[in-house]
């Protein structure tokens, strides 16, 4: 499958996983906006930034660089949110970046043993 497509895939997949909790706590569509768009970005970015490391280590690494900046505008109002936004960015990261692997059937190879 062509990459780009398989990381908007898995991107958007991660995406509506994150807004149903959003939703179902009454939030803002701007919020709900910002963190599709950013599922969007990180799927896209796993798709073609080319680490050497596992898929879901690399899925899991964009994913909190896209949240970076984010996470300073949530963290400055709601400190405590960021627990529950850390878990699912840890857990849709992993999955984005195993979805985007398993898309595109790139071959995996171990920098450290060979």
């Amino acid at each position: 499958m062509n990459k780009t497509l398989a990381g908007f895939l898995a991107g958007f997949a991660a995406g509506i996983i994150d807004l149903i909790p959003m939703i179902i706590q009454k939030l803002t569509w701007d919020a709900n906006l910002a963190a599709f768009s950013m599922w969007l970005a990180v799927g896209f970015f796993t798709a073609h930034v080319s680490f050497r490391m596992h898929p879901v280590l690399k899925g899991i690494i964009i994913a909190f660089i896209c949240l970076l900046p984010t996470a300073f505008i949530i963290g400055w109002n709601m400190p405590e949110s960021l627990i529950p936004i850390s878990g699912m960015t840890l857990i849709l990261g992993a999955l984005t970046g195993l979805l985007v692997h398993w898309m595109t059937k790139e071959k995996f190879e171990n920098p450290i043993i060979k």
